[in-house]
């Protein structure tokens, strides 16, 4: 099978956050499988910098990057400029005999553009919105405008969406409708993110990572996401307050990118004498997220309107117990004993998080409970039920 994946960043642009770890972790699976992948994004690489345009192949992946013409859009109102995607989209269809169209993010101007072409070729559209789709995900006002000037004619065009969730799936079917669109049940498939197995780090690489970010001898919480409002921060940065003085050796690590929140954060830390206590990272490449997460006693994501957060599914892969927020559509966690699900609020919180810190084997437990859980969703196997999502399109012609 050929496959053509949309998305408006790919790997190395982690600063992107989950999309981009997810879209990079199918195509590898898929192309284990034998199928001809090719990935069509741009040019964006983080809020400063851009990577080469043009083709390259990439662990076996045809990559074509299009340049964005205004970067400052791209760095500051997260919105794609790509000069050319439509008749790259037209070039890749027409030589290189793709079977189906799997776009990823709803509201991009990347799909918008693709979506005449694939047309055109009458090959189907997969949609992947990646928990995107909720105006309380963030910039309602962006995604109201686009909705009215562009979505309703993009939604028609799609053949089949694949949720992360069943909360999801719900999402899609409430939005379609908003817009006169109706889906039938067998328009929507719920496969959830993939994820790697986790590496196992040296006692020196561990313990060369604490001093690094002198994070001492005590107890590490992890905080892995972009640093905006919606993940949680400020409750969670109250709650470790409320924790300090009594622990005087916790930490708490902050591992991601700047979206606006890090001027708010400083604030805090220094009114609350934290300087010490919270370690912030900024964006680090994946093997050292990876030995953030090897170092830590607890994982914490109290977010609002996440898809399927793939910083949890490494977290648990990794065996840490994870603490985290409704919001985070992931109940499973409780479940099945690999942490805990609690309102993202200071006092919630900072019990949950001082309940585990004095329970070892509590989290002994949890960690168990978070490997086999991880193991559940290793990347060949969402690979194989995408398989299936795919080749029931094509047996139908794209159409329901």
């Amino acid at each position: 099978m050929n496959v053509l994946h949309v998305t408006p960043y790919y790997a190395p642009a982690w600063a992107y956050g989950g999309v981009v770890r997810a879209v990079h972790g199918l195509a590898q699976a898929q192309s284990a499988r034998g199928h001809r992948v090719t990935v069509l994004t741009t040019d964006a690489l983080d809020r400063n910098r851009r990577l080469p345009s043009g083709p390259t192949e990439e662990m076996g992946i045809r990559v074509i990057r299009v340049s964005n013409l205004v970067q400052w859009l791209r760095a500051n109102l997260n919105l794609s400029t790509p000069g050319g995607f439509g008749r790259a989209a037209r070039s890749i269809l027409t030589d290189h005999n793709i079977d189906l169209v799997h776009c990823h993010e709803l509201r991009t101007m990347e799909n918008a553009l693709v979506a005449g072409p694939a047309a055109e070729a009458r090959l189907p559209m997969i949609m992947s919105p990646h928990g995107t789709l909720p105006y309380a995900t963030g910039r309602p006002w962006a995604k109201r405008f686009w909705d009215r000037a562009i979505g309703r004619r993009l939604l028609a065009q799609i053949a089949h969406f694949v949720a992360l969730t069943p909360e999801e799936a719900g999402q899609i079917q409430v939005h379609c409708a908003r817009w006169q669109i109706r889906l039938t049940s067998r328009q929507i498939s719920v496969v959830p993110n993939g994820i790697e197995p986790a590496h196992q780090w040296s006692r020196a690489d561990i313990d060369s990572f604490r001093v690094k970010w002198n994070l001492g001898d005590g107890p590490v919480l992890v905080f892995v996401g972009r640093l905006t409002e919606r993940k949680g921060l400020l409750p969670l940065l109250e709650a470790v307050g409320g924790l300090c003085p009594g622990r005087p050796d916790l930490r708490l690590l902050m591992v991601g990118p700047e979206e606006g929140l890090l001027p708010e954060i400083r604030r805090r830390v220094a009114r609350a004498g934290l300087s010490q206590q919270v370690v912030l990272t900024g964006l680090l490449p994946p093997d050292e997220v990876e030995l953030a997460l090897q170092v830590a006693d607890l994982f914490i994501l109290p977010a609002t309107g996440e898809g399927f957060s793939l910083a949890v599914l490494e977290a648990l892969a990794a065996g840490l117990p994870v603490v985290i927020s409704p919001g985070c559509q992931f109940a499973l966690v409780a479940e099945r004993g690999a942490g805990l699900v609690v309102e993202p609020l200071p006092a919630s919180l900072q019990a949950a998080i001082a309940d585990l810190l004095v329970d070892r084997q509590r989290r002994q437990r949890m960690s168990r409970g978070a490997k086999e859980l991880a193991a559940e969703f290793g990347w060949p196997a969402i690979a194989a039920k995408l398989d299936a999502v795919y080749q029931a399109q094509l047996a139908a012609g794209g159409a329901e």
